[in-house]
């Protein structure tokens, strides 16, 4: 039986069964003509499969509310194999899904709320042409109050003058339409919801936006807190990829928590972001990585995660592995790739993270055509994505 669209169907043993919906079909209709083209087409009418190839990019923001259980569930649904839930931290040092500690105020509904008197910075309405303003963390409140919450799409109107319309501004290429019922997680309901959707876990723990330690948490406590509610749930190491853009984080997980460090992902965003231990990078001048990538390797890192774009580059107009992904192979690191349909329709580009093949990224079907780049050339492990289908519907079809 082929599910092409709509709500999930349920087999007659009772499980839960996947769902490409309209996405891929309509990404592979803008690709230009090709090998690539026609062989995906011939896929159209494969069942979907879950894959560890596809990844929850906090769920399925796209057109979901980030970070919660439908975005969660739509995840699951489209066949994505790992789901994220970024961690960050109450009052009261209760760890919570949030891609920020400081974003309550575009995620949830918090300035329309008894709350508001916990921001940091109260609602400041649009005046004199500067935008409206506002800044909400999860560090100033409790986890009951935490619960009180109502998620929404991550958006801002820049142009609000009174709380209520700061709650708008969705971006055109997503939409309002499932926040509906929507509910926040903790981290470990977050375990709990991606056991039962048949998923595996890829946490990431957060910079904190308050100076650490906080109250006497430190650090330290904040990452190996994080391990322990997958021991306390009894996750086997194997079905959790912990992540950190900090290598301290990846290095104190090494060191230990050894079973759950062989899988820990060091997020590199040394494109903007370095201090004593981590240089900026230029991904094609292997003489600017600081650390090396043999020297990440010789730490103990097994897994090394950029942003796309850091992964390839245009030569004789085709996309290419980068010197970045040749180096990371050369050093045996595994690589995974973030975040595919995060940018839109890519019609203009495709901004951040298509960036280094932007003179090729003329559509959505540049999606595919990227994705087996990384899959066949690069050879990235899995990829996160912001509507997973797109991901399941390659990997079904290449038999990843």
């Amino acid at each position: 039986m082929v599910i092409l669209a709509g709500a999930p169907a349920v087999a007659q043993d009772g499980t839960e069964m996947l769902t490409y919906g309209p996405r891929p079909a309509y990404l592979i209709d803008r690709m230009e003509d090709g090998e690539l083209k026609s062989t995906l087409q011939a896929c159209l009418g494969q069942t979907p499969e879950r894959t560890d190839f596809s990844i929850g990019h906090r769920g399925a923001p796209l057109m979901f509310p980030e970070h919660t259980d439908v975005s969660n569930r739509a995840a699951a649904r489209m066949g994505a194999g790992i789901l994220e839930c970024d961690v960050t931290f109450t009052a009261d040092h209760e760890l919570v899904c949030r891609h920020a500690q400081n974003d309550l105020h575009t995620t949830t509904n918090i300035l329309v709320t008894d709350l508001a008197d916990t921001c940091i910075t109260p609602f400041t309405p649009a005046t004199d042409g500067e935008d409206a303003t506002a800044e909400c963390r999860t560090s100033e409140i409790t986890l009951e109050e935490f619960r009180t919450l109502t998620p929404k799409m991550d958006s801002s109107l820049a142009s609000a003058t009174t709380a209520e319309e700061y709650q708008g501004g969705t971006a055109d290429f997503r939409t309002d339409l499932y926040v509906e019922g929507a509910n926040l997680l903790t981290h470990g309901e977050s375990i709990e919801l991606f056991r039962d959707l048949g998923a595996k876990f890829t946490p990431e723990l957060k910079s904190a936006s308050v100076e650490m330690p906080h109250e006497g948490f430190t650090q330290e406590d904040y990452a190996q807190k994080l391990v322990d509610e997958y021991k306390a749930a009894d996750v086997p190491p194997s079905d959790v990829w912990l992540q950190s853009f900090d290598l301290s984080d990846i290095r104190y997980w090494i060191e230990n928590e050894p079973e759950f460090g062989k899988q820990a992902v060091y997020l590199d965003d040394r494109y903007e972001a370095f201090d004593e231990d981590e240089g900026e990078i230029d991904p094609m001048d292997a003489s600017t990585f600081e650390p090396t990538m043999q020297e990440l390797a010789d730490m103990g890192v097994n897994y090394l995660a950029p942003p796309l774009y850091m992964l390839v580059t245009s030569e004789d107009g085709e996309i290419v592995p980068s010197v970045y992904a040749e180096e990371a192979k050369a050093a045996g690191l595994n690589l995974i790739a973030w975040s595919l349909e995060r940018a839109g329709t890519l019609t203009d580009g495709g901004g951040f993270y298509f960036q280094s093949i932007e003179d090729l990224t003329d559509g959505g079907g540049t999606n595919f055509e990227l994705l087996d780049v990384l899959a066949q050339d690069v050879g990235v492990a899995g990829v996160f994505s912001d509507w997973p289908a797109t991901v399941t519907y390659y990997a079904n079809c290449m038999g990843l």
